[in-house]
């Protein structure tokens, strides 16, 4: 599938170069405005090789963050290495103006803040089982409150140091999503599994996703200023939360209180779809974009 994917919609992959180091993107051709499709923790663009083919009239751009999937492995430390300086790379070097922001999981507070800052550049908001800032309804998965708490640093490192520990967690954590983490057709191995151990495309991103945990808490902090700063209600432009009912962390309720923060926002459940409902049921989301956009 998503071999076919990339040719039916003559996808050109390109290295572009981004603070940090060479990012990969894949462009496919399309009528305007580009849907910039942003991939969340830990996984990488090939969320979305299910969806890209029924938007294939489009121009999408498809993109792994330095550090994941077919991207440079740059010094998480290093100066400039952030995603705001990354995606206005990527659209400058494209010499893209106005486009629609897809982000799913931990790229939706990427394209808010993005949106808030850069907001001549951004024409709409789709947002898949995501987060911003703290919420009542806002549930963690275990992995992650066990790498982002600074109090559990040694052992959360001493567990992704050890392969057999690393597998384990991540089949742990499968199974809270309700995926079966031996499925050769799943997300988990298509996507998720490579950014921890590596295949034949790219290296393990173990690094970034250290970097990013360390930082998950502080930028909840950051985000919360931005709410409380009235800068989500003062954005002009509509904002489509599309989440898969079956996800009991970024759960529908999280999407009814996220659609609060915005002026002109709507909730898109998909039922029975997971945390990553582009990939469980791509032609709903499909659709749901397409009729958003306009198309």
């Amino acid at each position: 599938m998503p071999e076919d994917a990339v040719k039916r919609v003559g996808g050109v992959s390109r290295m572009v170069s981004v603070p940090g180091g060479l990012l990969h993107v894949v462009d496919y051709p399309g009528a305007a405005p580009t849907l910039v499709l942003m991939h969340g923790f830990p996984d990488d663009s090939r969320t979305y090789d299910r969806l890209v083919p029924l938007l294939s009239a489009r121009r999408i751009l498809a993109f792994d963050w330095l550090g994941y999937g077919r991207s440079d492995r740059a010094d998480p430390d290093a100066r400039g290495v952030d995603h705001q300086h990354q995606l206005r790379a990527v659209l400058d070097a494209l010499q893209l103006g106005r486009v629609v922001l897809v982000g799913h999981d931990a790229s939706g507070p990427d394209a808010i803040d993005f949106a808030v800052t850069q907001p001549g550049r951004v024409g709409q908001l789709v947002l898949l089982n995501t987060y911003y800032g703290h919420a009542p309804s806002l549930r963690l998965p275990e992995m992650i409150r066990l790498l982002a708490d600074p109090g559990l640093t040694p052992l959360a490192d001493a567990m992704i140091a050890e392969p057999g520990q690393r597998l384990w967690l991540l089949a742990h954590t499968s199974s809270q999503f309700g995926m079966d983490p031996a499925d050769q057709g799943g997300i988990a191995v298509h996507s998720l599994l490579p950014q921890f151990f590596g295949d034949e495309s790219q290296p393990e991103a173990l690094a970034t996703i250290r970097a990013w945990t360390a930082d998950l808490l502080p930028a909840l902090e950051q985000q919360d200023t931005h709410i409380y700063a009235g800068d989500l209600a003062a954005l002009d432009l509509p904002v489509t939360l599309v989440f898969g009912t079956a996800d009991h962390y970024l759960s529908p309720d999280l999407a009814r209180h996220l659609a609060g923060l915005f002026r002109h926002a709507e909730v898109r459940l998909i039922e029975g779809a997971s945390h990553w409902p582009q990939w469980d049921q791509p032609a709903k989301v499909a659709k749901l974009i397409l009729q958003t956009v306009g198309w």
